[in-house]
């Protein structure tokens, strides 16, 4: 894509970056400093900060930020969205305030400098969407939160390293604000830029760096609860989650969980021998998950731990909230 010239004569702005946020100033800073060392002129792209929390700091560090950008002849806007209905819905505030070209990242991602520059080189006239692409630096021994946060590098489309024309976020009408935390609603675009038969297009040199967060002791209990948007994907696109997401049910986790209740409530009906068989194999399978979680991960001792204990809480915790999902969404899921 060549940059157009304004009637000054300047170049036009050629792309909108949105970028939602919510009480993570010291990651925003980050994002806006790697967003204002584009290789693009300053006047070719302007910056879309949506506040899904308003709060003092952020909109503090807003108009810093705004004021920097300024003194390089760069917009940068900032947008408080009252209600806190999460990333989806911040986005979408975001790209009808933008320009007909939309660069969508995180506010905990660093862009690299030819970011912008990479995406918008791909797209032609006939280009509906671009997927960048994501890298997440690991260290040597990498955490099970860590390991799995890296798997996103292989998504074939995510929303903190992608472009697309305004007109067709409307034609699908944005993003799906019932995704109400960070989770599938990048899948659920996709899916229906799928459905719609668009033209998406990769551009591998746009990169996005995403850093792994900082995360409390236990995060993976912490996680469960966004399995309940699954079960708003599958409704929304049964095929497509069955091809792309998941192939089949966890039916592992529903295993140990129907082992665990039989080894609590067969006393009570004085079948011991069944309680004790069912624990053991209750036991068998947890222990199993567990050495699948450490496999290739670290071994500090506190790392160990936690793979212990969440391993015996998670088949019980995700099967709560994919029962909640489904009744929540109204969808057969398991």
């Amino acid at each position: 894509m060549t940059a157009t010239l304004a009637a000054s004569g300047t170049p036009a702005v050629l792309v909108s970056v949105v970028v939602p946020t919510r009480n993570r100033v010291h990651l925003l800073g980050r994002c806006i400093d790697a967003l204002l060392d584009q290789t693009l002129l300053p006047c070719e792209y302007e910056i879309i900060i949506v506040d899904d929390a308003p709060d003092y700091h952020t909109r503090q560090l807003a108009a810093m930020w705004s004021a920097c950008a300024a003194t390089r002849g760069l917009h940068l806007r900032y947008v408080p969205k009252h209600g806190a209905r999460g990333p989806a819905a911040a986005r979408n505030v975001g790209w009808r305030l933008a320009r007909p070209i939309v660069a969508f990242t995180d506010d905990d991602a660093i862009a690299m400098p030819s970011w912008l520059a990479q995406g918008l080189a791909v797209i032609d006239d006939c280009t509906d969407a671009v997927c960048g692409q994501i890298d997440i630096p690991l260290p040597t021994h990498p955490t099970d939160y860590e390991r799995n946060t890296s798997l996103h590098e292989q998504s074939e489309f995510i929303v903190a390293s992608c472009f697309l024309r305004k007109s067709v976020l409307f034609a699908l009408g944005g993003f799906d604000e019932r995704f109400r935390r960070p989770w599938r609603e990048d899948s659920d675009l996709y899916f229906r830029l799928l459905d719609m038969s668009a033209t998406i297009v990769r551009a591998p040199r746009s990169i996005v760096i995403h850093p792994v967060r900082p995360a409390p002791w236990g995060v993976s209990l912490l996680q469960m609860r966004k399995i309940a948007f699954d079960a708003l994907l599958y409704k929304k696109h049964p095929q497509r989650y069955r091809e792309k997401i998941r192939a089949t049910p966890r039916w592992d986790y529903y295993a140990i969980v129907a082992l665990l209740a039989l080894a609590l409530g067969a006393p009570a009906a004085h079948a011991s021998v069944l309680a004790a068989a069912a624990g053991a194999a209750w036991l068998a399978m947890t222990g199993r998950l567990c050495a699948r979680r450490l496999r290739g991960t670290s071994r500090r001792v506190s790392h160990v731990a936690e793979m212990v204990l969440t391993s015996a809480l998670i088949p019980p915790l995700a099967v709560f909230w994919r029962m909640a999902g489904a009744v929540r969404f109204r969808v057969r899921f398991a």
